[in-house]
């Protein structure tokens, strides 16, 4: 496997982990709708986190979460409505996103709620 591959990997276990241990439930992990694929879909209370994570070994070319493009969201919003409308779903959603920058080893976890809004 390639080693951004390994390092986006190990992220959204970072992510998965940080979310559960703060109240969250898991529901769907890199959910796939036509060209878009949601990294984690969790439930916290009544609102459901539509979680884009973003997972970087540099600043050098700005900081992972601004690597989230307009295309990226607006196939992001589509295969939520088809995911929250198939699942017969009344929640509120939000769009977060979970930036991590590993750096000499460690990694720096940031999580950015309502980092986006889907109309």
């Amino acid at each position: 496997m390639a080693q951004h591959n390994e390092l986006g990997k190990k992220g959204q276990e970072l992510a998965v982990q940080f979310l559960i241990e703060n109240g969250y439930t898991i529901l769907e992990r890199n959910y796939r709708f036509n060209k878009a694929e949601v990294d984690i879909i969790a439930l916290q209370n009544d609102i459901l986190a539509i979680v884009e994570v973003k997972t970087r070994s540099s600043l050098d070319f700005g900081n992972p979460e601004s690597f989230l493009k307009p295309r990226q969201i607006q196939n992001l919003v589509k295969a939520v409505n088809y995911y929250v409308e198939t699942s017969n779903l009344d929640v509120e959603i939000r769009f977060d996103i979970i930036s991590i920058l590993k750096e000499n080893g460690n990694y720096t976890l940031k999580l950015i709620k309502n980092a986006f809004f889907h109309f």
